[in-house]
């Protein structure tokens, strides 16, 4: 086409794209929308007792643990579980982990990995439901919230009226048992560290360890604001556990689940749609559901990745459904396999929409081919391959508890020089002993040497008169060095290394720990 003819035509001949500006600034979004506050209602059911029952538990274990005692003796600390950094030892009750015993630690965390994996498997989130910190902490604090605000309707109501006397009183007093809360477990924490009652009158009277008030501060700060304040934005945006249970669950995982192929369609006049001949599903749309999750969601739209499968929805449709004649389990925990085949059986094969007569005999009653859970599909090759490895590694970190030495010896030879050559001609090698005694009572060790039948020993400050064997006195729960010099003619030197052995035993128990060490020498003697 020529310039001019180009210049003469028409706007309106000019083809129009279909493409809409995405980021226009009339309806660009901003990138983070504002938390909309979620105000859950008091569920009360068997999850909820059971979810009470948990929180006890496991704050009871939390708070009063430091506080148990256990004897071991005049040599130990006598409280029954203690981390203590600064002499590197963990106590639990009559199990004592030293530093170079840390893979007992290590193996605890494989086994809470795969314990994890294991109830992720076969019962879904239920770690995030009933015994995550976050989720015992939250509930805790909506106790509170509760307690003085009121329930569900009465905390809208308060948060969207004007400031007054009322509502300042009471915000200010939930915030101030929120922070305390916070304070209690900071407290509780730095109490492992340390012995609970010495630590606890140096805290309040000022003498505590900086560490000490910085850590209870960081803990005050970070229950608060997660426990009280973030809530399940924790869970959402926080936790790294919601992205990661899709892979942990299968067709045959238990999961909170809305059974749609017998609540569809829904409505809140059953009676008049049953008159008219209209299919009715069990839901009465009543949103109990929504009104009692803790994550704001409908578990009507499915799985979703806040659900943290806490059932209390479970609770709440299984109580509307007891006040309409209905049979429980309209929300249940339900395996999609299972879920699939009922819905097939509503919507014959995927064919129509859901009609729940589908599922129902001319009585009213379920079929015959619905499907009903099943407990042996828990134990299928996964669970029982976590099963298999979880129990594997606790078997062999029981059996390395009970066989493991309470005596151990570790021997370092001199460096430089690594012999000497003494005035009479013979050869004098130096080592460091190093005796750990792991048990809390004093022991006489005997401690001799083994192969160079020529060779005799000296050890600094128990004996100047050259021996093979010495006994020596160990600390309880301490390890002892000891500075051990091996002298040997040097005409019975034939080798530039000849191998020997250090013996260190138990006078009362024959426990004994060897330790296979070489004797340095310039080289074969004439």
């Amino acid at each position: 086409m020529h310039t001019d003819e180009m210049r003469s035509t028409e706007a309106g001949d000019v083809e129009k794209l279909d493409a809409a500006p995405v980021m226009s600034a009339r309806t660009r979004q901003p990138l983070y929308e504002a938390r909309k506050k979620i105000f859950p209602k008091r569920a009360e059911g068997n999850f909820r007792r059971f979810k009470w029952f948990v929180m006890a538990i496991t704050l009871g274990i939390y708070y009063l643990t430091p506080w148990l005692r256990w004897d071991r003796g005049p040599f130990a600390p006598d409280q029954a579980v203690l981390i203590d950094l600064a002499n590197r030892r963990f106590y639990f009750f009559f199990i004592e982990i030293w530093p170079q015993e840390f893979f007992f630690v290590a193996g605890l965390l494989v086994m809470a990995g795969f314990g994890l994996f294991l109830v992720t498997s076969a019962v879904g989130r239920a770690w995030c439901g009933y015994t995550c910190p976050q989720t015992v902490w939250v509930d805790l604090f909506l106790v509170i919230e509760r307690f003085i605000e009121g329930d569900r309707n009465a905390r809208i109501k308060l948060d969207s009226a004007p400031w007054s006397f009322d509502k300042l009183w009471k915000r200010v007093s939930k915030h101030a048992i929120w922070i305390l809360i916070g304070v209690l477990t900071g407290g509780a924490w730095i109490f492992y560290f340390a012995d609970a009652p010495t630590l606890a009158r140096d805290f309040m009277t000022g003498n505590a360890d900086p560490a000490a008030y910085i850590t209870v501060a960081i803990l005050t700060t970070t229950t608060y604001v997660f426990g009280g304040l973030a809530r399940e934005q924790v869970c959402i945006y926080m936790c790294p556990w919601p992205r990661i249970q899709a892979a942990m669950l299968d067709e045959n995982s238990l999961v909170v689940t809305y059974n749609d192929w017998r609540g569809e369609p829904r409505t809140r006049h059953a009676k008049k749609a049953a008159a008219a001949g209209e299919a009715v599903g069990d839901c009465v749309d009543c949103n109990a559901c929504v009104a009692v999750c803790p994550m704001g969601i409908d578990i009507r739209d499915g799985q979703q990745l806040e659900c943290i499968t806490c059932a209390l929805c479970i609770d709440a449709c299984d109580g509307v459904m007891d006040k309409i004649g209905k049979p429980r389990g309209l929300i249940a925990y339900a395996t999609l396999d299972e879920y699939q085949s009922n819905m097939a059986l509503a919507t014959n094969n995927g064919a129509a929409a859901i009609d729940p007569r589908q599922v129902r005999n001319p009585d009213g009653s379920f079929s015959d081919k619905i499907r009903h859970f099943d407990w042996r599909v828990i134990f299928r090759p996964r669970t029982l391959l976590y099963m298999g490895v979880w129990s594997a590694v606790g078997i062999g970190l029981l059996i390395a508890l009970v066989g493991r030495d309470r005596l151990e010896l570790n021997v370092l030879h001199d460096r430089n020089p690594q012999y000497v050559l003494e005035s009479d001609g013979s050869i004098r090698n130096g080592y460091t002993l190093r005796i750990l005694n792991m048990v809390a009572v004093p022991r006489d060790i005997i401690v001799q040497l083994d192969g160079l039948p020529e060779a005799n020993m000296k050890i600094n400050g128990v004996s100047e008169t050259p021996a093979r064997s010495f006994t020596v006195s160990v600390e309880p729960d301490e390890a002892t060095t000891l500075k051990v010099f091996v002298t040997m003619a040097g005409k019975m030197v034939t080798n530039e290394k000849q191998d020997l052995r250090f013996v260190a035993k138990d006078v009362a128990s024959d426990e004994q720990a060897i330790y296979d060490a070489v004797f340095i020498g310039p080289g074969a003697k004439k």
